[in-house]
């Protein structure tokens, strides 16, 4: 079968014809390329100086909920870097990894994390500062679709948490919120990357409203632009899973490299790697060397505010859900 969105791959090798070779295959999501071209270097020459082998790994992006269906469709992965826990735990459902997978790794699996920001055009002409403004009629906010984008479901998530704040806990009022939020976009992209090629070079909306990391990136990428990054006042936090995908590592004899490579990305090493891209780290350390590099928010999660994943899957994904509720004419 061929194999989908195969993007890139990252391959260091000895000199000689003796030096042995690993091979991983990370499925992960839609705007991640730029930081594994970043990791996945560090990774092998850590893994290099450790075992003396050295290691190939292909990168397969796309939108993380798309990423899952083409696992449970036969795509290999070894591992998943996801930014959603509900698409590993499709995979669990699956079979394909252990329902407790949040537990093989610190921190609920999430070697790091970051949450909703904005990315405004120079000069932030719509002053554009907060979850309100992006209900405003004058205001085109540019995200992907939440049906096919982890991204975009933590936008949608991180808006209606705004909202039942602002409202005292009405849930129709937090609705109602959502859904103007959703008529002022002009375009739905299935992922992240094409909405930012949506915003950034097609000149389309106000405001691109992506994960805080991309935002710093994407302003770096696009820097004649003028992008200016916005953090509003409160977010939601967004935990940034991986997982070992065990039944395809065991076939393919991957399972103690795909493990090293997972738990590497809680090392300093990494974790600083993480940091200069925005990113905020779990090693406490580290995140203290950064802290001011990035903005005060407040965070709250989805236990917090929403019940949990398992009550989001069931109270606003599901077919008919608050989500298709507030999504209509999509």
């Amino acid at each position: 079968m061929k194999l989908p969105l195969i993007a890139s791959a990252i391959a260091l090798t000895l000199a000689g014809p003796a030096a042995a070779q690993d091979k991983l295959l990370n499925v992960s999501y839609d705007i991640a390329r730029e930081l594994f071209e970043a990791l996945n270097p560090a990774f092998a020459e850590h893994w290099q100086e450790e075992t003396g082998r050295t290691i190939t790994i292909d990168m397969s992006h796309g939108g993380s909920s798309k990423q899952a269906r083409a696992i449970l469709e036969g795509l290999p992965a070894d591992v998943v870097t996801f930014n959603q826990e509900t698409d590993i735990d499709v995979l669990a459902d699956g079979g394909l990894l252990p329902e407790d997978w949040r537990d093989a790794f610190p921190n609920g699996a999430s070697p790091y994390y970051s949450l909703p920001a904005f990315l405004v055009r120079e000069g932030n002409p719509k002053n554009i500062e907060d979850w309100d403004d992006l209900a405003r009629e004058d205001v085109a906010p540019i995200f992907p679709n939440p049906k096919t984008s982890g991204n975009a479901r933590y936008t949608y998530l991180a808006a209606y948490a705004y909202a039942l704040a602002q409202n005292n806990g009405d849930e129709a009022a937090a609705q109602d919120f959502v859904r103007k939020i959703f008529d002022g976009v002009p375009v739905f992209d299935t992922g992240g990357r094409a909405a930012t090629q949506t915003f950034a070079e097609r000149g389309i909306g106000d405001v691109l409203v992506t994960f805080e990391a991309e935002t710093g990136q994407i302003a770096e990428q696009y820097a004649s632009e003028g992008f200016e990054r916005v953090t509003p006042s409160m977010s939601l936090f967004a935990a940034f899973p991986v997982a070992v995908v065990a039944e395809n590592a065991e076939d393919n004899g991957t399972t103690d490299v795909a493990q090293a490579y997972l738990e590497w990305l809680y090392t300093p090493e990494a974790q600083r790697i993480l940091a200069e891209r925005d990113y905020r780290v779990t090693d406490e350390a580290v995140a203290a060397e950064y802290a001011d590099a990035q903005a005060p928010v407040e965070l709250v999660t989805v236990d917090e505010v929403f019940g949990g994943w398992d009550a989001v899957s069931e109270n606003h994904l599901a077919s008919g859900g608050i989500l298709d509720q507030v999504f209509v004419n999509r």
